[in-house]
């Protein structure tokens, strides 16, 4: 039977997951995939919709009960951070009204982290590529912007806020986690599903032209450079294993948040123990 996989459009995901698609990782099931951005595959992921699935780290607490977490093919670096964007020369948030691409995005939970001290007047989930046009035309007084965005956002007229990545990084030295390959439970071995994503990649960096016109068809009318730097950014050593280092983050992350009361309290044995 096919293995569904449900991913973004976004080239690090495509990038990734190319062999796995496309039938070249040995021993592998065929695939059927969705695409879809992260705040859809939250949702998706919470009635059991797929076996294997891209989420944010933020989704966690409320999906372990049915997946397990994969050391592989997420989103997770240095440097990566979201960007909260305005029109001008703004200092604080507070009062604004501030468009963000998803109520349970690792980007949402950062910016809610970061802004305790300020109170914006009203929060609006906005498709991710209406936030920059409607900050830039007025509608919102900032917008929280991931992936491609940090290298377009200049285009819109708009300025970086914050850089939430390095507000992260500075305080608490750890990669930022952005986002999770999950594995349903009874559904598909996490082992053999790591082992299937780690060929996918491992390939993918071997033959880095394989996978181009599959990336290409699926960027969204990024450009080529666009498309490179957003590869070379969020595809890094994370990505083929998490680590001492990104499973650290994953618990810091969820661990400061539940102690702000934004998530469910989730162990790190539940988070990180992958094969449980």
């Amino acid at each position: 039977m096919a293995l569904s996989l449900a991913i973004s459009p976004c080239p690090n995901d495509t990038f990734v997951f190319d062999a796995l698609v496309h039938g070249r990782v040995p021993g592998a099931p065929p695939v059927e995939v969705t695409y879809a951005d992260v705040d859809v595959t939250n949702t998706a992921a919470e009635r059991g919709a797929f076996d294997l699935v891209k989420v944010s780290y933020a989704a966690l607490p409320w999906l372990l009960d049915d997946y397990h977490l994969l050391p592989c093919g997420g989103a997770l670096g240095r440097g990566c951070g979201p960007l909260v964007l305005t029109r001008g020369d703004r200092a604080d948030l507070t009062g604004a009204t501030v468009a963000v691409p998803g109520d349970r995005t690792t980007a949402y939970l950062l910016f809610r982290l970061w802004s305790a001290g300020q109170a914006p007047a009203r929060i609006e989930v906005v498709p991710f590529h209406e936030i920059m046009p409607g900050v830039a035309a007025g509608r919102y007084d900032a917008g929280l912007v991931i992936h491609e965005a940090r290298f377009t956002y200049h285009r819109h007229g708009l300025t970086a806020l914050v850089d939430l990545g390095e507000w992260w990084e500075a305080d608490t030295g750890l990669p930022i986690p952005l986002g999770a390959i999950l594995a349903r439970r009874g559904a598909v071995d996490p082992v053999e599903a790591a082992g299937w994503i780690r060929e996918s990649v491992r390939q993918a960096w071997a033959d880095p032209a394989a996978s181009r016109e599959y990336v290409l068809a699926h960027a969204q009318e990024m450009e080529l450079d666009v498309v490179d730097r957003h590869i070379g950014l969020y595809v890094n050593e994370f990505t083929a294993d998490l680590g001492e280092a990104g499973f650290a983050a994953v618990t810091a992350l969820l661990d400061r948040a539940a102690t702000a009361g934004l998530v469910p309290q989730t162990s790190s044995s539940r988070a990180t123990a992958w094969t449980s």
